[in-house]
């Protein structure tokens, strides 16, 4: 097998390594590195990069790559699996979104090593992480007070995506193009296919959502070949979906919603109503269209314009 090596350190055949590269330095003077984990198989297969934190508070996938890391041995693994817990580091440390000079790593991407914090962090993750893996997985949560249904998010227009992301068994697979700056996009140009999996709320763990991830995670493993003890097939196929739809908050006042994840609604349905300090209704929410809810805001306190309900637009769900 050829040498195989991220940031000087040589991984052998059938071995794990823990690495730590170096990202920069706090003003303390205090090292900030990017931890990574890898394991290697016996034979050669495919690399398969695992991502969470890219966002500093969606921690949900910190967990999922840690119970990646207690299952998957060098001696049930064919190729390389490459688990980065935490991308950006400094954004998990202060328990937030962004970088310290407020930049949004997914928006800094492929990044440079002469740019900012953010785009020299995505350079040397793109560098050291992107360029020697063939596929990748890249997990998030919701921000904002809000919360998403566990869902997969890919170009379903390419087939090697499409297989991943029906093999992961998430109950939502959507169809999404990539949006500038990201790791999703920068991946996507050298021609890896990248699965985004989105579940969850911001410096939460969801147990569920957890436990959907590892076995999505291990799934995509044994559809590439690099994994036999992967879990049954998921239950329910999940539901295809093209296009999605945010619905806004006609007015500001105190947001009472009557739905929940995961339900489906058909059009003209009543999904809530808003009321202000006295309690009188001041407007109703209804759904648009026939869809599925995957995200919804968990603040009731709205202003006008805000998103509160993530609607998957899919016609024929009901039947």
């Amino acid at each position: 097998m050829p040498p195989f090596k991220i940031g000087g350190t040589e991984i052998s055949p059938h071995s794990r390594e823990q690495i730590e590269l170096p990202v920069a330095r706090l003003p303390t003077q205090t090292q900030v590195s990017l931890p990574i984990n890898v394991i290697r198989g016996r034979e050669e297969g495919p690399v398969l990069w695992v991502s969470a934190a890219i966002h500093g508070d969606e921690i949900n996938g910190v967990e999922i790559v840690r119970r990646l890391m207690d299952l998957v041995t060098p001696k049930s693994l064919q190729g390389t699996l490459i688990m980065v817990p935490i991308v950006n580091v400094f954004g998990f440390i202060e328990q937030s979104r962004y970088l310290p000079d407020r930049r949004d790593l997914n928006r800094s991407f492929p990044g440079s090593s002469r740019g900012s914090l953010a785009s020299r962090l995505a350079s040397l993750f793109m560098r050291e992480v992107v360029s020697q893996s063939t596929h990748g997985i890249d997990i998030h949560t919701a921000s904002d007070h809000r919360v998403n249904l566990p869902q997969i998010r890919a170009n379903l227009e390419d087939s090697e995506t499409y297989r991943c992301a029906i093999a992961f068994g998430a109950p939502v697979v959507i169809h999404s193009t990539t949006r500038d700056g990201s790791l999703r996009q920068a991946a996507t140009k050298q021609g890896i296919p990248v699965l985004l999996y989105e579940a969850g709320e911001a410096l939460r763990f969801n147990s569920e959502a957890i436990q959907l991830g590892v076995e999505g995670v291990l799934r995509v493993m044994a559809v590439l070949g690099m994994y036999d003890n992967s879990p049954n097939p998921a239950p329910v196929p999940p539901v295809e979906v093209q296009k999605t739809q945010w619905l806004r908050s006609p007015q500001g006042g105190i947001l009472l919603l009557h739905v929940h994840l995961g339900q489906p609604v058909q059009k003209r349905d009543k999904l809530g109503v808003i009321v202000d300090v006295f309690g009188n209704i001041r407007a109703k929410v209804s759904a648009p269209c026939d869809g599925l809810i995957i995200g919804m805001t968990q603040n009731p306190l709205v202003n006008q314009g805000d998103g509160i309900v993530h609607l998957a637009r899919f016609p024929n769900l009901l039947g």
